[in-house]
């Protein structure tokens, strides 16, 4: 894996994570927290998918299928990660003063 597909998928990841928090709005752990949880879950999960091959090889580079997958890759990454530490946390309460 390079630094391209590295900073890809963080990227993504911090995307996925978001989404998942607006999506799942009880379990959000706030902008910043989801998107630290995105940001490692999608090296994580790019990491992990590009250890197993289902990323394509190594050092794919910037060809268009190589920068979708680590987009997918990340995203996917991402927001499990943000989902798992949201359902770990419990849901989220807001009270207003």
């Amino acid at each position: 894996m390079d630094i391209v597909s590295l900073v890809i998928q963080l990227l993504a990841g911090a995307v996925g994570g978001n989404v998942a928090g607006a999506i799942l709005k009880d379990r959000s752990l706030g902008t910043l927290g989801n998107s630290i949880a995105g940001i490692l879950g999608g090296g994580v999960g790019g990491w992990l998918l590009h250890a197993v091959g289902l990323l394509g090889q190594a050092g794919g580079g910037v060809s268009l299928p190589s920068i979708l997958a680590d987009i997918a890759g990340g995203g996917v990454g991402g927001a499990l990660l943000m989902i798992l530490v949201g359902l770990v946390r419990g849901p989220q309460t807001r009270t207003v003063h």
